[in-house]
Order: C-alpha cells, then structure tokens, then sequence
C-alpha cells in the first residue's frame, strides 16, 4: 500500500541542464508533476521536442506529468552595449534612449526594447535594473530620452530588465511574440499556458479568448508579478478569469519591494479558495541549488511554509533549467513537502470552505465527500469526472485522504496534476445512464489493481447519475472493497 502520497505538487522548468529524455526520467522519478516550458527561450521546435520528451518519459515511468507553457510577456529591457556592458558609478548620469539602436550602448546611454517607457515615467520615478541590482531615479525625459542618476550602481550588461518602482508601466500583458507563442503552445496541446505581467481580470479573458480561438482548452495560469496586479479587486478579477495563479516573487518583488512579497503571497493563499483557483508559489524557492548540491535551510524554511500555508504547487526555476543540481533539487522539494505535510495544515475541524459557501450541486458533493473522509477511515476518494471540477473542488479542502481524479480524458489527466493532493488515474467511464452499479464494481477493481486500497478498505466514490454527462456530479457513496 502507499504510504504516503506527496500532496504538494512540484512544478520544474526544463531547460540546459534537464531537457535530455535521460534526465527527464530521473525528474520525473523524483517527484516533478508538472514541467514548465520558458518560452523566454528556444524555438516552436525546440518546445516541441522538449513536450514530446516529457511524455515520452512520463509513459514509460507510468505516470501522468502536466506540461505548462509559459509566455515572456512585455519584458522591458535595455539594449546590448558595443563593449558588451558598463559600470555605473553612484551619482553618474546615464541616459535611457528610446530612439537609439539596441546594438549601440556606450558608458553614457543605451537603448531601450519599449519604446513608451518615456511616456510612462516622469521626473523623481525610479527605475530598477536587473532584477532591482541597479536603480535609477529619473531627471527629466527629453524627447526619447530618459535622463536617469544613478542611485544604486554595479555592473550593467546587454539585455537586462528594466521595472519601475510601484508599478504603472502601461505594457500591454500579451506581445506579439506572446500571440504567436500561444498558437505554438496550443498546437503541442499543453495543459496550461501561462501569461506574464497580467494587470487584471480583462488580460486573462482576452488571453483566454486567443487560446479558445485555436481550439485549446488548456487552462489558464496568470502570473502575478505587477504591482497594480496585487490590489484586491484586480487580484479578485483575475484569480476569477484564471484556472490557476503563480506567485512570481522575481518581478513581482523588484516592482513593489522584497518585503512586501511574504505578505501578498499569503493574501493570495487566503484568498484563492474563494474563486477555486490552485496556487503556484514560484521564484528562488531553492535558488542556491544552482550550485550546491544541498538547500540552505531558508530554502527549506520558505517552501515548507508555503506548503502549510495551503499552496498547491511550488516551483525551480533556474535550479533545474540551468543549474547543477536538477534532480537533487526536485528530490530536495519533495522531501521538504512530504515532511511538512505531516503536520496538519488547518486543524481537523477547519477547512477552507466554511468561509466560502458552495454555489453549486457538485460543490456540495466535493465538501461532503471530504466531511465524510475526516469522519471515517476513508483510504481514498475516487471522483469520476471528465472536467477535473469536482476533484478540484475537493483539492480546495485541504484534506489528507488522497484524491483520484477517474477520467478517460486526456486534457483532464493533464489539467489535475496541478491539483493539490489530486491524482490523475486512467480509466474507461464511458458509461451508459444507469451504468452506476457497473463503475462501482470497475471502481473497486481499479483500486485493488492498482494497490491504492485493499479488501476491507472503506473508499468513496463521487459520480453523476445519469451517468455519461459532464458537470453532473450529484451523488456519493462509501464503499468496502470486495
């Protein structure tokens, strides 16, 4: 029997140092649920290749791994420097110049990837380079020029991102590149795409809108990582257009301070289970792994705090695309969340829901189901289900008997391994009206094949009657294995 299965679910970003099929399987054996393609980097092929290899790895260990794209967004940079880079001195003057070629810097400006960054600052907004390395507080804009002194120099090299302090950048949230990148995303048929720097509920539903328009289901992930994002109506807006929410403490932490981040990633924790919507807490989680084969205990620290905090998936990002240490790193995650997880995350007594009413028949079942497993000595909950919905419903509980969301649906296999102590388990339910008494035998069945409950085990089964319609589930029951 398993003992214990890792309800926390592990995002990883593939990249250098994990794309190969080789160390794709030993990611996957160690724990990945979902991987995360950065369409920051590489080309329609390269993404294919790279989605094709984890399902490739993912069925020969016999699971099921999500496969997330995440689109670059406006990322506002400035341009390269003939030398390469430049260092600013404190007090220096440096010009931001919006009408120079992005080839041409020198030690006295260089150009700008956004050219309405001048018509986004004024005298006295301050600007941060480099993930907030480097600031700059602005003088007065000439025409394309932004006259800048430097407040907090270093070294300044090509490419680097550029934020402005507070927010207010009026960036549209999807690029270009970004609609191009989505119709790639759709046509290697993801489970969910990921959206940078969305400012509210409207850049999620237009997002939406291009992914439908190519046939996609695939959900939909915002990234919150502006500053005007975290207000509470937009946050409201946009976990109610989102399927899912990242926590993107990089920029998100350069636009309104490193110590305002803890706060907002636990106001959106508490807040979340309202609109239904998972939760990835992302961005340096093990960041030292890059290098060391083991986490700091900081590291440790953060990711099991968000894991008792309730969030459904913690992230790697540069510690298994680029780092030393890939697989060690996942193996560091799942270590850290299994340990944590033997502490109750709310007392028995208290859910996330008795805040948050149900608004629907098959929310009811999902807290009755979990009501009953506290009760009980429940070994499992299995949710026939072809949307995801009501395995979701129950993920938002934040119970300890796992969850197996029973589907022939591929897109739904995918969709619900971002699903807090969520399970997917594949199987034919293309069941006729009256076929309930045949799916409870097949049930039972399942789950002695597969070893997730033995004879004598109590399990329950969530179903729709009649059965074979989507978003019908109305109807519980407990079963003793046979």
């Amino acid at each position: 029997m398993t003992e214990h299965i890792r309800r926390t679910k592990i995002v990883a970003t593939l990249g250098p140092s994990s794309e190969s099929p080789e160390m794709l399987e030993k990611m996957i054996a160690a724990g990945v649920n979902v991987v995360r393609l950065n369409f920051s980097h590489g080309t329609p092929e390269d993404h294919q290749l790279r989605a094709d290899n984890v399902r490739a790895a993912a069925k020969k260990l016999g699971v099921v791994v999500g496969v997330l794209a995440d689109m670059q967004g406006p990322k506002i940079r400035c341009g390269k420097f003939k030398t390469g880079k430049t260092i600013l001195k404190v007090g220096q003057k440096f010009i931001l110049d919006g009408a120079m070629s992005l080839d041409e810097g020198t030690d006295e400006r260089v150009g700008l990837t956004y050219k309405e960054l001048v018509t986004d600052v004024e005298p006295g907004a301050r600007l941060l380079l480099n993930d907030g390395l480097l600031v700059m507080d602005v003088d007065k804009v000439v025409g394309q020029e932004i006259h800048c002194t430097v407040v907090v120099g270093g070294v300044l090299s090509n490419n680097k991102g550029i934020n402005r302090a507070g927010g207010g950048l009026s960036a549209d949230a999807l690029t270009e590149k970004d609609k191009e990148d989505i119709k790639t995303a759709c046509a290697i048929g993801v489970d969910y795409i990921a959206i940078s720097f969305p400012r509210d509920g409207k850049d999620m539903e237009y997002a939406r809108s291009l992914v439908e328009a190519e046939g996609s289901n695939a959900g939909m992930v915002a990234k919150v990582e502006r500053a005007e994002a975290v207000l509470d109506a937009n946050l409201k807006a946009i976990m109610e257009a989102s399927d899912a929410v990242m926590v993107a403490r990089g920029d998100l932490g350069v636009e309104i301070g490193d110590a305002a981040v803890p706060p907002v990633q636990k106001k959106m924790l508490r807040m979340a289970p309202k609109y239904n919507c998972p939760v990835i807490v992302a961005t340096q989680m093990m960041e030292s792994m890059c290098e060391n084969p083991i986490p700091t205990r900081a590291e440790v620290n953060d990711c099991a705090n968000a894991v008792l905090d309730g969030t459904d998936a913690v992230m790697l990002s540069g510690e298994s695309a680029a780092g030393r240490y890939p697989v060690e790193a996942v193996e560091a995650m799942h270590r850290t969340c299994i340990e944590t997880e033997k502490q109750r995350v709310m007392p028995s007594s208290q859910t996330r829901d008795p805040r948050f009413p149900p608004h629907s028949v098959d929310e009811c079942i999902a807290r009755q189901a979990m009501e009953v497993a506290r009760e009980m000595p429940v070994k499992a909950i299995a949710s026939f289900t072809r949307s995801g919905n009501t395995a979701l419903y129950m993920s938002r509980h934040l119970g300890d008997v796992p969850i197996y969301a029973v589907t022939s649906e591929d897109s739904t296999l995918g969709r619900v391994t971002l699903f807090r102590n969520v399970t997917p388990l594949r199987m034919d339910i293309d069941y006729g009206p009256t076929d309930a008494p045949k799916a409870t035998l097949d049930i039972q069945a399942k789950m002695l094949e597969e070893k997730i409950a033995g004879k004598d085990d109590l399990i329950i089964m969530t179903f729709g009657t009649p059965m074979g319609e989507s978003g019908g589930t109305n109807a519980m029951k407990i079963i003793s294995l046979k």
